[in-house]
């Protein structure tokens, strides 16, 4: 199963390492970046290297290129422990390519799309060689392109990313925060949009999101049941057809049914 959930933890609060990783959270992400104080940037990076350091292991955010903590936190990213690197502010495919030579072969790499430039070269970047899937960073994209609104406001840029992701062969993209912790009725509706749209994850700023994450991108058992009866009738016809439950079903319906129960396994 792809990663669902992305949770981020303040780099400089090792205190919270453990208990994000006791939420579940199929990722948990230690944030270098937007999380902390300039003045923290280096004890941050110490923090997240000696927790890795004794077994942890965690995503990590880094400053993005041109900062003055990257190259730093670059070199952090070779340490053992690091189960992807998440790479805020993309928008240069040349830049993300020369970023991704300097790492580890084989370590998954998702960049942060959260800006007009990074929403237009969408494609590019998710090409990428090492790139596993793209994130879409709402609130800065919105700081950036002045659009207030949310919802249809933001419809187009996050079907870009849809789009730019199938196009390169990688994960479904992982959509933005919901930074409205206390509403659990908004959460959900941000992730059923996120779902139809064609998102496979969501970016968690709360350890209480984690679970609406998985229950909200989890197939419920109606249409595990479906998938399963389609790929039977597929397995043991054969047409180029077959009838479901009354309805005739063809080969991309098949193809959808088997990656419902694909995602689905553990």
């Amino acid at each position: 199963m792809i990663p669902r959930s992305y949770l981020f933890v303040p780099g400089d609060r090792p205190d919270r390492f453990d208990k994000a990783l006791a939420t579940g959270a199929d990722i948990v992400v230690l944030d270098l970046e937007d999380a902390v104080l300039p003045e923290s940037k280096a004890r941050a990076r110490e923090a997240v290297r000696n927790w890795l350091g004794k077994g942890g292991r965690a995503a990590v955010r880094i400053n993005g290129i041109g900062m003055e903590w990257h190259e730093e936190d670059v070199v952090l990213l070779a340490t053992p422990g690091v189960a992807a690197a998440l790479l805020p502010k993309a928008e240069e495919p040349a830049a993300l390519d020369t970023f991704v030579s300097a790492l580890p072969q084989g370590l998954p790499i998702v960049p942060l799309i959260e800006s007009a430039l990074g929403i237009w070269n969408a494609r590019e970047l998710a090409s990428v060689k090492g790139v596993t899937r793209l994130a879409f960073g709402s609130i800065d994209f919105q700081l950036d392109t002045g659009i207030e609104a949310e919802g249809e406001a933001l419809l187009y840029a996050r079907s870009r990313l849809v789009l730019a992701s199938t196009i390169a062969r990688i994960a479904p993209p992982v959509d933005g925060v919901t930074i409205a912790i206390d509403d659990e009725e908004r959460l959900r509706a941000d992730i059923t949009a996120a779902r139809a749209l064609g998102f496979g994850g969501k970016l968690c700023v709360h350890p209480r999101q984690v679970a609406a994450v998985h229950e909200g991108f989890a197939p419920d058992e109606a249409t595990l049941a479906w998938a399963q009866a389609v790929v039977e009738a597929a397995r043991t016809s054969d047409a180029g057809a077959v009838r479901v439950n009354g309805k005739l079903v063809d080969r991309p319906v098949v193809e959808r049914a088997k990656r419902i129960l694909e995602d689905a396994r553990p």
